[in-house]
């Protein structure tokens, strides 16, 4: 098994959990798994710009990428219980981020969509993030880049095709 590995020191991810087993697939699935978290940790730093703690920017990123979505289902998207969802909707909707209008198929289900004024502050913080990503990116290889395009493509293709 390998061992862990001081997780502070540049460019070094700690080791798989001791429980897992010593495989290509498992250690891949280790090193994917903490770089995906500090890439997302150093893209969240520019959120600042949005004006948006993580939930609401969440949540308004399911609305502009995924449309009109009734308030059960955002909760379950977002992991999160009815009272939560209806106060982080009502925080976007009070922003001018969201409106809620009922369902034209079901008048008893109320839908959440992204305004206008939501789709321009999502769109501006994930141009931020990209940047910052980008920033990370810069220096390297075509082919290294080649390599980490194909690896995005890899994983956002197994997310749509596995349960």
């Amino acid at each position: 098994m390998a061992s862990s590995v001081d997780a502070r020191q540049p460019g070094r991810l700690p080791g798989p959990p001791a429980d897992l087993p010593d495989d290509d697939r498992h250690r891949t699935a280790n090193a994917l798994h903490s770089a995906a978290l500090r890439l997302l940790r150093r893209a969240a730093a520019t959120d600042v710009g949005m004006d948006l703690d993580g939930p609401r920017a969440s949540l308004l990123s399911v609305l502009v990428f995924g449309g009109a979505q009734p308030m059960s289902r955002l909760a379950e998207i977002e992991r999160v219980s009815p009272p939560a969802i209806t106060k982080l909707v009502t925080a976007l909707e009070a922003a001018g981020l969201a409106a809620r209008a009922p369902s034209p198929d079901d008048r008893r289900v109320v839908l959440v969509t992204a305004t206008d004024a939501g789709r321009t502050v999502l769109e501006r913080g994930r141009a931020e993030r990209v940047r910052a990503v980008a920033a990370l990116l810069d220096g390297l290889s075509s082919e290294d880049l080649a390599v980490l395009d194909r690896a995005a493509h890899l994983i956002a293709t197994r997310l749509t095709t596995t349960a």
